[in-house]
């Protein structure tokens, strides 16, 4: 379930004047900024960028870049574009970073429906001139680049069938591939690459329930090489969404230093989808209301921007 409380009966071109008056004038308005697009659903912020753009000539989204600063802006500024076009935003910085993070593509590929992806895929070719597949094997190589590009380059079979033969001998195959230590087998990759969500969970719980032991904790055994790393946090991810999440923000927060883009990425594209159910996960796992956690380690509008996703009071 979504966390964000989003107003009803809410007027766009009233929402884009008080959106002007904010950014203008003797300094910024944050906190208006805050209170009305931390309370506007994807639906009501595009129709409020439209409504900004048609009475003042000017893209809301450049202007509010241009009034915010630090990591209240990146939020801000991610949250308000099209998601398909947030995500391609995502994806490229993750490519581009000097310590690229994989888990951005990992978690497009393994999170959306094929049809979500596929909108992803198309607003990175129209925004960088180039295909998404095209620049992460131009920033990966090897084995790595196989299993990325296979992630983000399949369209999976969506149906809830499950074949329960095929289950029990591609577990089988996995089994071998890591008892002989050969995690980049072509089996593996083709098996977590092309098969549906329902029969690569079938195949996973039976690897579990023949060895006692889950796949991902197998592949720790070489878990300095980035490849087996990935692999291991796609199938994490893959097969629980909600505890992957629930960690990256754990992980976010407890390090030296908060993780400001971990944090953000999570929240802004969650917050319309399952970031309740996140919030719950991180508490039972942490007996911390997320909330706390993140008043706790974040400040001033970035953290009342925050908490408002989180559909807290500021």
């Amino acid at each position: 379930m979504a966390t964000l409380i989003a107003f009803e009966d809410v007027s766009p071109a009233a929402d884009a004047e008080l959106l002007r008056k904010a950014c203008h004038g003797w300094g910024t308005d944050e906190k208006s900024v805050i209170s009305i697009l931390g309370h506007r659903n994807a639906i009501q912020r595009k129709l409020i960028r439209e409504a900004y753009q048609e009475l003042y000539q000017e893209d809301l989204v450049k202007r509010l870049e241009h009034e915010l600063s630090g990591d209240f802006e990146r939020a801000v500024y991610r949250w308000n574009l099209e998601p398909a076009d947030r995500d391609a935003v995502l994806a490229n910085v993750a490519l581009r970073k000097e310590n690229r993070d994989h888990r951005v593509i990992i978690e497009l590929a393994c999170t959306l429906s094929p049809e979500e992806l596929f909108s992803v895929k198309r607003a990175y070719q129209c925004r960088y001139k180039r295909s998404l597949e095209e620049d992460i094997a131009s920033h990966t190589s090897s084995d790595l680049r196989k299993l990325l590009v296979g992630l983000v380059s399949i369209h999976r079979y969506q149906g809830d069938e499950v074949n329960l033969k095929l289950a029990n001998s591609e577990s089988s195959i996995l089994r071998n591939a890591i008892e002989e230590k050969t995690f980049n087998h072509e089996e593996i990759l083709r098996i977590v690459t092309t098969r549906s969500k329902p029969q690569l969970m079938a195949t996973l719980n039976r690897y579990k329930d023949e060895h006692g032991c889950t796949i991902t904790k197998h592949l720790k055994d070489d878990s300095a090489d980035e490849y087996t790393t990935t692999l291991r946090t796609t199938i994490r991810c893959m097969s629980d969404p909600i505890k992957y999440f629930e960690k990256v923000i754990r992980n976010a927060i407890k390090r030296n230093g908060t993780n400001e883009d971990a944090l953000t990425r999570v929240i802004v594209t969650h917050a319309e989808k399952d970031l309740k159910e996140i919030m719950e996960q991180y508490y039972k796992r942490n007996s911390v209301p997320l909330d706390q956690a993140v008043a706790k380690e974040t400040s001033g509008h970035y953290k009342r921007f925050l908490l408002a996703l989180l559909g807290k009071e500021n």
